[in-house]
C-alpha cells in the first residue's frame, strides 16, 4: 500500500489501516492494539515518530518492538530488520544458561599434584592448577549488592584481595606438608579449547579488560588494574602502580609525565597482540585524579600459574621448574556457520585437536604417575554469576557461560558449540531461525545480528518459565543499579524499568520490561544502528521512547 509523504500509519483496527498526518514524518510505523484503543495508539505512534525526527537522531537506523506480557503486539518499527545487539546478546546467553545449566550449578577449581611422591614432602612432577570455567576467581563480592542511594562508594582497594582464592588454595597446598616440587606449576585450561577471542572482535579491544581473552582458568576477570598518579610538580614523572602486583608478568615501558594543573589526562596504554610489554605514555595533570584503567591479561592460565608459584614459594614450598600454561588447540575444524548450526548439521563431526605445549614429555611422565588433589575451590552458584553478567554487562562472564553451554549440552566447550546450543534453545522458544545470528556470548562480535521482534519474543518466552523471577532480577533496574543506575532516575520510571543495555561502536540497544502508568507491564526492545560517533543523543531519545511507552499503556 502506498502512502503520501507526511503521513504515518498509526493504527491497524480490524482490516482497516488508519493514517494520521504528521509534519515531516517519513518513516513507516505499524501499530497494533488488542483492544482497539485508537487514541492511545495514535498518541504513542505520533510521539515516537516525533522523537525520531529530531535532527540529532533522524539519520540513525531504528528498530522497535513493544508487546504485552502475553505477546500481544502493541507497537513496531522495523522490528523484523537485523541490528547489532551489542550487550543485548547477554539476554540470550544468560537465558539459555538459566534454562539449560540451572541456577544452582557450581564449578570447582583444583590443584593437582601429578608425579612421584617421595619422602620428606617432595614431589617429582608437576603441580597443576586446573580451571573449570569459574568466572569469579577474583575479589568480587557475591551476591551482587545494589548501591545504596546517597551512600558514598567504598574504595575498591579496601575490598577483598583480587587473588584471594589462589591464596586460599596456596594455603591448602602448604598445609599438606609438601616442601619441594621438582617440576613445573602449570595452569591448565584445557576444559575449553583455547579460543581466547571470538570472530570479529575488534583488535583494539584486546588491550582492555572488557575485551580480555577467555580461558577455562580465568583469574580476576582476566585483567589487572593500572593506576597512573601525577607527580608533585609539573614535568615530574608520574607513578604507575599495578594491581595485583606481579612484576614478573608484564614488562612496563613507561613514559608518563605530570602536566599542568587542570590539564586532565592524555595517558595512553598499548600492547601488541601476543606481547607482554605494556607501553604507557602521555601526561596526567598536576593535582588531578589518577588515571585508572583495566588492562587485559595476555594468557590468564599462565598468569594464574605464575601467581600460584610465587604464593607457594612465599609459603616455603620450593619449586624447581617454571610457571606455564597448558592449552587445548583446535585444528582443521569446519566453518563456524556449519559448526554452530547456521547451516547444515555438524553433530557427528569431531574436529582434530592438540594440546600445548606440544610433546610435553615431562607433563606426560608426571601424568603417568600418581595423582593427588591438594586444594579445591567451589564457585558461587550460577545465578549469582548471571546477576553480575547482566547487571554490570560483564563480557568475559557471558563468554564463559557460552562455553559452559557447549561443554554441558553440546559436543565440546567451543564457541561454535555454545552458539549451537543457544541457537537450538532459541528455536525451541519459538524465535524465527532467520531473526538472529550469534558468533559469541557477550555481543562484542560485529557479526552478531538480531531483530527487535526476536528479542521481545525471548523476553516474553522467559516470562512463562520457572526461572523467570530469578532471571528478571538479574537485569539492571532503572535509577537503581547496574548499567541503568544513572538512567530513569526520576518518577514515574525509577525502579519501574528492568532492561539490558548495549553499546558497540555506533550501535546501541535497550530491551526489557517496563511497568506502565496503568500498572501493566509490557515488553520492549529498542535498537539503533549507525548513530553518529561520540554522541549520546540516541540514548536520550531511547529513554524518552520508554517513557512514552509507559505513559501510553
Amino acid at each position: 500500500m502506498m502512502r503520501p509523504l507526511g503521513w504515518i500509519a498509526v493504527c491497524l483496527l480490524g482490516a482497516q489501516l488508519v493514517w494520521a498526518q504528521t509534519q515531516g514524518v517519513g518513516c513507516d510505523v505499524a501499530v497494533v492494539l488488542k483492544d482497539g484503543r485508537s487514541g492511545a495508539c495514535t498518541e504513542l505512534a505520533l510521539t515516537i515518530a516525533g522523537l525520531l525526527e529530531e535532527p540529532a537522531v533522524a539519520r540513525d537506523h531504528w528498530g522497535i518492538a513493544v508487546v504485552g506480557m502475553n505477546g500481544t503486539p502493541i507497537y513496531s518499527l522495523n522490528d523484523g530488520q537485523l541490528f547489532q545487539p551489542a550487550s543485548n546478546a547477554k539476554l540470550f546467553t544468560t537465558a539459555a544458561a538459566m534454562a539449560l545449566l540451572g541456577a544452582k550449578t557450581t564449578y570447582q577449581t583444583k590443584v593437582l599434584a601429578r608425579g612421584v611422591f617421595a619422602d620428606g614432602g617432595k614431589l617429582r612432577g608437576d603441580l597443576v592448577l586446573v580451571g573449570n570455567g569459574d568466572a569469579n576467581l577474583s575479589g568480587r563480592v557475591l551476591p551482587y549488592v545494589a548501591p545504596v542511594p546517597g551512600q558514598k562508594r567504598v574504595a575498591e582497594d579496601v575490598g577483598p584481595a583480587p587473588l584471594r582464592y589462589l591464596e586460599e588454595m596456596a594455603d591448602q597446598v602448604a598445609a599438606t606438608g609438601w616442601k619441594s616440587i621438582e617440576g613445573d606449576v602449570i595452569g591448565d585450561d584445557t576444559l575449553f579449547p583455547w579460543e581466547p577471542y571470538a570472530q570479529d572482535w575488534v583488535i583494539d579491544d584486546a588491550v582492555w579488560g572488557y575485551g580480555a581473552p577467555v580461558s577455562a582458568l580465568s583469574i580476576n576477570d582476566n585483567q589487572i588494574k593500572v593506576t597512573v598518579t601525577p607527580g608533585e610538580a609539573v614535568g615530574a614523572p608520574a607513578s604507575v602502580v599495578i594491581d595485583p602486583a606481579m612484576p614478573s608478568y608484564y614488562t612496563l615501558d613507561v613514559a608518563v609525565t605530570t602536566g599542568a594543573a587542570k590539564s586532565g589526562s592524555t595517558v595512553q596504554m598499548e600492547r601488541a597482540p601476543g606481547s607482554k610489554v605494556l607501553r604507557i605514555y602521555g601526561a596526567v595533570g598536576l593535582h588531578g585524579q589518577p588515571d585508572v584503567e583495566e588492562i587485559a591479561i595476555q594468557d590468564p592460565a599462565e598468569y594464574a600459574a605464575t601467581a600460584l608459584k610465587g604464593m607457594l614459594e612465599a609459603r616455603g614450598v620450593h619449586v624447581t621448574g617454571v610457571a606455564k600454561a597448558r592449552h587445548r588447540v583446535l585444528m582443521d575444524t569446519q566453518s563456524f556457520s556449519r559448526e554452530s548450526g547456521l547451516v547444515g548439521d555438524a553433530m557427528n563431526v569431531s574436529p582434530q585437536q592438540r594440546v600445548e605445549p606440544a610433546d610435553d614429555a615431562a607433563f606426560e611422565a608426571a601424568a603417568s604417575g600418581e595423582e593427588k588433589t591438594l586444594a579445591t575451590h567451589a564457585s558461587a552458584e550460577l545465578l549469582q554469576d548471571v546477576v553480575v553478567t547482566n547487571k554490570v554487562s560483564q563480557n568475559l562472564h557471558a563468554e564463559l557461560l557460552l562455553r559452559q553451554l557447549g561443554s554441558a549440552r553440546g559436543r565440546d566447550g567451543t564457541i561454535a558449540q555454545g552458539a549451537r546450543v543457544v541457537r537450538q534453545f532459541l528455536l525451541g522458544a519459538g524465535i524465527d531461525k532467520d531473526d538472529f545470528v550469534f558468533f559469541d556470548g557477550s555481543g562484542l562480535s560485529g557479526h552478531d545480528l538480531v531483530t527487535p521482534r526476536a528479542t521481545v519474543r525471548l523476553l516474553q518466552y522467559a516470562s512463562g518459565q520457572s526461572w523467570f523471577a530469578d532471571w528478571k532480577s538479574s537485569l539492571p533496574v532503572g535509577g537503581v543499579d547496574g548499567s541503568l543506575e544513572g538512567r530513569f532516575t526520576k518518577a514515574p520510571l525509577k525502579g519501574k524499568v528492568w532492561a539490558k543495555t548495549g553499546s558497540l561502536g555506533e550501535a546501541r540497544t535497550l530491551s526489557g520490561y517496563v511497568e506502565c502508568a496503568s500498572g501493566r507491564t509490557v515488553i520492549f526492545s529498542i535498537m539503533v544502528g549507525n548513530h553518529l560517533p561520540q554522541t549520546s543523543a540516541d540514548r536520550d531519545v531511547m529513554d524518552r521512547i520508554v517513557a512514552a511507552i509507559a505513559a501510553a499503556n
